[in-house]
């Protein structure tokens, strides 16, 4: 039996692979993954707080919006008191939806990366040419109003076709998010090239927990402290990447936000110089020259 494939990566047993550093000599690198989203009004996708009823969904749609106005901000001067950089998932319509939001982590120096237009379509379902021009609009917009192109993307929704890394090599990406199959990152072949894939958290993400899984804010920082304790020690065998996958409208509620910081000092104050708190793209660029 021959299962399909996908041809992107070979099997790799992680205890196996050659042992590296990251900068500075540390060994656990982790990052915070910030998804800014716009959503359509009375239209397409978006995570719900409760089933919809009828569109327009005022519910649901004011939750999310609840996230851009209030619980992004809430996120960032968090981070600014606790030192921490972030790399924002920027939807492209964030721009124009909530203006000066995006601005305002590139004056932080926060990494801003690609995350297609909107969070109310998934790319995966599109043809090859509306995918190609999905991905060239965000990135045209990204790139005009951060002075340079984004190296890397997120699909909204984790939505690929067959075809998406072929099409993110070609629009001039270095790294994508979407594959979560590894703690380090994996060199993935496309049909021009390589493509390196950063590890993106899809159980240290507050949208499966929260939304689906039902779990609140204390049990969520908690998951976030044993992962962190467990990779720590793991990381004095292996560098490592843990990321933590973050959205305004759910850890920037001020009853989940005070449990996210209480986790985040732990980190900071357990991990000392064995930890490199960086961005995705960072973790990208010092793996690049990597076989």
């Amino acid at each position: 039996m021959k299962l399909p494939h996908h041809h992107r990566y070979g099997y790799s047993d992680i205890a196996s692979r050659a042992d590296f550093n990251w900068p500075g000599g540390r060994r656990l690198a982790v990052y915070l993954g910030l998804n800014a989203e716009v959503f359509a009004y009375g239209s397409g996708l978006g995570a719900e707080l409760a089933p919809g009823g009828p569109q327009p969904d005022v519910l649901n749609y004011a939750w999310r919006d609840y996230g851009n106005r209030v619980g992004l901000p809430r996120l960032r001067e968090m981070f600014d008191r606790l030192g921490l950089p972030c790399t924002v998932l920027a939807n492209s319509a964030v721009y124009t939806e909530c203006p000066g939001l995006i601005e305002s982590f590139r004056a932080r120096g926060d990494e801003i990366a690609g995350h297609g237009r909107s969070n109310a379509e998934r790319q995966g379902i599109l043809t090859e040419a509306e995918e190609t021009a999905l991905i060239a609009e965000a990135t045209a917009t990204l790139a005009e109003q951060e002075g340079r192109a984004p190296a890397g993307w997120l699909g909204p929704w984790i939505s690929q076709s067959a075809v998406t890394p072929d099409l993110l090599h070609e629009a001039g990406y270095s790294y994508v998010l979407d594959w979560c199959h590894d703690d380090q990152p994996v060199w993935m072949t496309t049909r021009t090239g390589r493509i390196l894939s950063v590890p993106y958290p899809q159980e240290l993400n507050d949208i499966p927990q929260i939304v689906a899984r039902k779990r609140e804010a204390r049990e969520f920082a908690e998951m976030i402290r044993d992962a962190f304790d467990l990779m720590l020690a793991e990381s004095a065998r292996r560098p490592l990447v843990m990321g933590i996958a973050l959205h305004g409208y759910l850890m920037g509620q001020a009853h989940r936000a005070g449990p996210l910081e209480e986790a985040l000092r732990y980190m900071q104050e357990r991990g000392g110089d064995r930890v490199w708190f960086t961005t995705a793209g960072a973790i990208a660029e010092a793996f690049a020259d990597r076989p």
